[in-house]
């Protein structure tokens, strides 16, 4: 997922098609500053029911890396279910090994798939399988004196780069391209250690994966909800962001909270794609659920009341929610990272979610969002298999 959606009017530019994740990132979340409200904190009273371990809440800074972000603290969260000491996994280096990827598949395909900052939840699993990992603190990308990302210029110049490929001058593709390419970003985020010490020890990504990460990768499936696909069987997950093609078991709608429910309750952690460009999504309030009402059909007061406590929502149907992706009123915008369970004052449940803007809002970086709002909007989900309810698992055949 990307950090910002379709609706966006830089979807539309081919100049600025490399770099809008970055731009996106900056406008998607201010954009959500005018989804808040003064008082909203104190008008909804939270109670934590579960309230899984997680490492420290990070920024992404100016990038659309939230796929990376949301899904390695998953991982972290991983080794603290099975008891491990976490260590805090370098994000940027499963994005550089993404930019490397997704190249190689942008130029196979002429130029015919997405390109940008954007990604999915599977990326990071399937770059951790080939390459491995390594701790944040041996690969930070931040290589050119800046304590922050800030990937527009590296995008733009990576871009460039592919585009003179595809264009293929020499009549023939060398295999020179492909070093050109990784040189540039590695200019920018650093050359990829072969090695590294590790409180005291020497490690190789690979090994540091195997040795101390420790997670198999083969353990995590991916789900969406499409009416469109059998339920109970993989389908290609139609996002722009999913440029690897890869496929996701589509299950019923209500199965994706019931997996969720169910990996909480026995102590899993759960990574999250889905579209945050509602209006009833509020960062800065740390809110999220679906309105009963259309924003252009409130009042004034209606609009200005909207964060102000619990709030009554529609039911969410299939129908529904395929047709939100179909209208683009549902895109792949934003990861985050589920780690528990809580109730309102109402007794309504909501979702503890880890976000990756830093720790700018009410709660700090986390949100309560609604089960509806998950059932509406999620884009996928990613779990361990040891997490998905039994009959579920079944039908899946995992």
């Amino acid at each position: 997922m990307n950090t910002f959606s379709f609706k966006s009017v830089f979807a539309a530019s081919i100049f600025l098609a490399g770099t809008a994740g970055c731009f996106a990132q900056d406008i998607l979340v201010n954009s959500l500053k005018l989804n808040a409200s003064d008082k909203s904190k104190e008008n909804f009273k939270f109670t934590e029911v579960i309230n899984l371990g997680t490492t420290s809440v990070k920024s992404q800074g100016s990038s659309g890396t939230c796929w990376s972000y949301s899904t390695n603290s998953f991982l972290e969260s991983e080794m603290i279910r099975l008891g491990k000491q976490p260590v805090e996994l370098s994000q940027i280096y499963s994005a550089r090994n993404v930019y490397v990827e997704k190249g190689i598949n942008y130029v196979r395909m002429h130029g015919a798939i997405t390109l940008g900052d954007g990604g999915a939840l599977h990326d990071v699993i399937n770059m951790y399988k080939k390459y491995g990992t390594v701790p944040r603190e041996v690969y930070t990308g931040l290589n050119y004196g800046t304590d922050k990302n800030k990937f527009a210029e590296m995008s733009a110049l990576i871009e460039g780069v592919l585009a003179a490929v595809v264009k293929n001058p020499n009549g023939e593709l060398t295999p020179n391209w492909q070093k050109a390419y990784s040189a540039v970003i590695d200019s920018y985020l650093g050359k990829v250690p072969d090695n590294f010490t590790y409180k005291g020890k020497n490690y190789t990504p690979q090994s540091f994966a195997k040795e101390v990460v420790g997670i198999n990768p083969d353990d995590y499936v991916e789900m969406s909800s499409f009416t469109n696909a059998p339920y109970y069987q993989k389908t290609t997950m139609m996002v722009p962001d999913n440029w690897s093609l890869d496929q996701v078991y589509n299950v019923k709608l209500n199965d994706m909270t019931d997996v969720i429910d169910n990996a909480l309750k026995k102590g899993y952690t759960v990574a999250w794609a889905t579209d945050v460009s509602e209006k009833s999504f509020s960062w800065k309030n740390g809110v999220a659920y679906v309105a009963s009402k259309k924003f252009d059909d409130m009042t004034a007061e209606e609009k200005a009341d909207m964060f102000n406590g619990p709030k009554a929502e529609p039911e969410i149907t299939p129908e529904m929610r395929q047709a939100a992706f179909d209208n683009y009123t549902t895109t792949d915008d934003h990861g985050m990272h589920i780690i528990g369970l809580a109730k309102d004052q109402t007794g309504k449940e909501y979702y503890i979610v880890k976000n990756s803007w830093g720790e700018t809002n009410d709660y700090k970086g986390f949100l309560f969002v609604t089960k509806n709002f998950v059932k509406y909007k999620t884009t996928a989900l990613l779990v361990n298999k040891g997490g998905i309810p039994a009959e579920i698992a079944k039908k899946l055949g995992v």
